[in-house]
């Protein structure tokens, strides 16, 4: 079973009822319409991974610029969806302007089920791919703020200096949580980073975060991230400030 959910729009039914039937034994979900007008209200309700859409929609139609019409639609929405086209009068013409316009494949109709499912299988590992890449740029916006700071090393030749370096040697090979106390000012963050510049993660990402510059209804999503359609203001996936400090120090 493939982790992806397809949405499958032509104005036939038996295309349809064929499709879901074929594809709900491979795919996680798979969602049906018979207009592409209803794409808006689906994909803004649903977590779709691939879009599987007809080119001809009026009757009589066959030049597939309904297709190529709604195809730059969806992706205006999300320029990371995957978009298959499909259509009983296929030509060579067509099917380079619709992977020009932006198209993962196509297709034509009556499908062969093998074809199919291949080319919706590599449809999935590029939305997975996608993905992947939209998370990546996304941690790198936000390790801007971050990007350039300059972290001094402990200086100090006092007994207090010298037993709380002692006490960073100790601790900073281990996995143990460290809360690090004291008045602002202090130098808290900089003994941070000393403790984890000595451990076993100080080639992995250190995340310094503004707790005090986090207010209530932030704190949860800064730290922990949403997923798309969480709340009315979620329209994509972000990665919580854990998830980015992944196998780093937070």
């Amino acid at each position: 079973m493939i982790d992806a959910n397809v949405l499958v729009i032509d104005d036939d039914d038996d295309i349809l009822l064929s499709a879901r039937l074929f594809l709900k034994q491979h795919f996680n979900q798979v969602l049906t319409c018979k207009s592409p007008k209803e794409l808006n209200v689906l994909l803004s309700r649903n977590e779709v991974d691939i879009v599987l859409l007809d080119m001809n929609y009026q009757k009589g139609a066959s030049d597939g610029r309904e297709g190529l019409y709604w195809l730059e639609h969806i992706l205006s929405i999300d320029k990371d969806y995957v978009v298959v086209l499909m259509t009983a009068y296929g030509n060579v013409e067509l099917a380079v302007q619709a992977i020009k316009k932006g198209a993962t494949d196509f297709i034509l109709k009556p499908w062969e089920n093998d074809k199919l499912f291949a080319t919706l299988s590599s449809a999935s590992k590029l939305r997975q791919s996608n993905k992947k890449v939209k998370k990546l740029e996304k941690i790198h916006s936000s390790l801007q703020k971050d990007m350039g700071r300059q972290f001094e090393h402990i200086v100090g030749s006092s007994e207090p200096i010298k037993q709380l370096q002692n006490t960073l040697v100790k601790v900073a090979p281990t996995d143990a949580n460290v809360l690090i106390l004291g008045e602002n000012g202090t130098g808290k963050q900089v003994f941070a980073y000393e403790l984890h510049r000595l451990s076993s993660r100080r080639n992995q990402l250190f995340m310094h975060v503004d707790l005090g510059s986090l207010n209530e209804n932030l704190f949860e999503s800064e730290l922990f991230g949403y997923a798309k359609g969480a709340f009315t203001d979620a329209k994509e996936d972000k990665p919580g400030r854990f998830e980015m400090a992944e196998g780093g120090t937070i």
